[in-house]
């Protein structure tokens, strides 16, 4: 389901009649309700370019084309719609690949159109000359190669189709000199598939196990929100009484306010839900692969139940069981699945309607336990972060005031966050930390670079979300590390008025590998800190508003003004927050060990 309005009027030509090549394309996207690219203009696609206009089709001009990819991504994840991004052949293409692989982590039905050189000078080595289709084979679903003028709505049409049925990106890969000619052809129409709730057998299945179970619990994953399956999680939820967690980086998979949800799971998660999900006899695993970082100990708890029977439900068979033992697995739509064990449910007798009104005392119990805990960890306690804290006690931040706590800086933040914000965090330590303060009351609000986990992803992501829903606040949060790699698109922002929020955590380092240097490396410190320059007076000079915050008092009040600027006087603003060099916990205590050196020479470096 949309944010926003897309009644579209245009008109798409049907039939079969001639038309050049060009026009094919440009017919198919509009037929597949394309009203806004992503991309840099090229020669290679230009007399496609030059029709959009009247078609409907607004181009919008990035700084750079893995920007342009995270901007279809979080268009995309809003609209539940494609995001389409284009660019000229070679170099304008390979820029986009970090971008694709990204959205194909976080299963977005992104199209990636990569104009191709002329196959008139395939293999001689030509300018911009490359081979495409592999760059992209391991982040796509579908690829296709137009293969002649005459295919060019076909190929485009199905990889259209394959993106949304195959949940993930498609690329679609044209021969420069294929937009020209003049060709014979239909315009297809879209095709979208009725998944449906999945097998009869395995819903039996498994409304048998939840009927039986005394302490189920649901693991609410992203499938949820791309299924609008919310209020279906929620019904079967209250059904069993059952807590609700959301899976790694989908924190808006379910309603925060609601008595039953729970907080996240895995890398920075919430204590209430790992407390409880370890009680589990039975957990049912809605919309989600049950990745790696959404099941390790975190907070130093091994909360994953070892003996809980897992109902999986997924609308891609190869997810079942891929990673956990699981006792049922139901391939089909979050929602539709979870309405059809609901209703299997509605008139049963359950184990686990005797202790509803225990397992909610218990649930509010633990939540509320965390909430406490989270108000009173004002700051790290580690050894190393203890003498950060010092160091920060002598030092001033260029702008005179003082250093914050990121921690406390995320508990203001979360108080002055608008309710109907769009939220997009980049990877990193205090990005990492956030999600234990981030919580949402409608899908399609939080967007995260998943297990790709690449750095410049949530400004242009948001610039994308925000183009999909103009009436939303959009915030990116990002460290300033992984700032560097997107401030550019300020511009972007700025050039072609779509106003969001940037956050930046100013702590001068690259905090979640340097952390590994601590824990594993004895404060070795090699290529992590960063001597930064002011990062709102940089955003001032492109053309945004630019607000440097170093008191605690000053966080709320900051983020409230850059809103009001967005959504109010269409301007973008970058928070520079000044943070201490404070870290939480390692990301990769799982991938690591203590090092060993053999030679002599290495012998200290342990």
């Amino acid at each position: 389901m949309s944010t926003q309005d897309t009644t579209d009027t245009r008109q798409v030509v049907t039939g079969k009649q001639t038309m050049t090549p060009s026009e094919a394309f440009v017919e198919t996207l509009v037929a597949n309700g394309v009203t806004d690219m992503f991309g840099i203009m090229g020669s290679a696609f230009m007399d496609a370019m030059d029709i959009f206009a009247p078609a409907g089709i607004r181009l919008i001009p990035v700084v750079h084309e893995q920007g342009a990819a995270h901007m279809a991504d979080g268009y995309a994840r809003v609209s539940g719609r494609h995001g389409t991004v284009i660019g000229q052949n070679g170099p304008g293409i390979s820029n986009a690949v970090t971008g694709i692989a990204a959205a194909y982590w976080a299963h977005t039905p992104v199209v990636i159109v990569t104009p191709e050189t002329g196959t008139t000078g395939i293999g001689l080595g030509g300018f911009q000359e490359c081979h495409q289709l592999p760059m992209f084979q391991e982040f796509t679903k579908y690829q296709g190669h137009v293969t002649h003028p005459s295919r060019m709505a076909e190929y485009t049409g199905r990889c259209f189709d394959r993106a949304m049925s195959e949940m993930g990106p498609t690329q679609l890969n044209i021969p420069r000199d294929y937009f020209y000619g003049e060709i014979e052809c239909e315009i297809p129409e879209p095709a979208r598939l009725d998944r449906g709730p999945g097998g009869t057998r395995t819903l039996n299945e498994a409304a048998e196990l939840l009927a039986n179970a005394e302490f189920p619990v649901i693991v609410s994953g992203g499938g949820v929100v791309m299924a609008d399956g919310v209020d279906a999680c929620k019904a079967l939820a209250e059904r069993l009484g059952a807590p609700v967690v959301n899976s790694y980086q989908h924190n808006d998979s379910f309603p925060a306010s609601h008595p039953l949800w729970c907080g996240p799971l895995g890398y920075q998660g919430s204590k209430a839900g790992m407390k409880l999900i370890a009680q589990a006899d039975v957990v049912v695993a809605l919309g989600t692969r049950l990745g790696p970082f959404g099941t390790l100990p975190q907070h130093g708890l091994d909360y994953w139940p070892k003996d809980a029977k897992i109902i999986q439900i997924d609308a891609d068979h190869k997810m079942l069981g891929l990673v956990k033992k699981i006792a049922v697995g139901i391939c089909g739509d979050a929602r539709d699945a979870a309405e059809a064990i609901t209703e299997r449910l509605a008139s049963r007798d359950l184990v686990c309607d005797a202790t509803k009104a225990k397992r909610a005392d218990q649930i509010a119990s633990e939540k509320a336990a965390w909430e406490r805990e989270l108000d009173e960890w004002t700051h790290e306690k580690d050894p190393f972060s203890l003498d950060a804290i010092d160091e920060a006690q002598g030092e001033t931040p260029f702008s005179g005031g003082e250093y914050l706590h990121p921690r406390q800086v995320l508990r203001e933040l979360e108080k002055a966050m608008p309710e109907d914000a769009m939220v997009s965090t980049d990877i990193g330590n205090i990005n990492a930390v956030a999600h234990s303060y981030l919580r949402f009351e409608k899908p399609r609000s939080f967007f995260a670079p998943m297990s790709f986990g690449n750095c410049g992803y949530a400004f242009p992501t948001m610039i994308g979300a925000k183009v999909a829903a103009p009436e939303r606040p959009g915030i990116a949060y990002a460290g300033d590390g992984a700032w560097g790699m997107s401030l550019m698109e300020t511009m972007t922002a700025v050039r072609h008025e779509i106003p969001v929020t940037a956050v930046v955590f100013h702590n001068r380092q690259w905090g979640a590998e340097k952390k590994n240097q601590v824990e594993f490396y004895n404060r070795r410190f090699v290529a992590g800190e960063l001597d930064n320059q002011s990062f709102a007076e940089i955003g001032r000079s492109m053309g945004a508003e630019g607000i440097t915050v170093d008191r605690l008092e000053d966080v709320g009040p900051a983020l409230k003004k850059a809103v009001d600027l967005q959504m109010n006087e269409g301007k973008t603003c970058i928070i520079e927050i000044m943070c201490t060099r404070e870290l939480g916990d390692p990301f990769r205590r799982d991938a690591l060990k203590k090092p060993v050196r053999l030679l002599e020479k290495y012998q200290d470096y342990v």
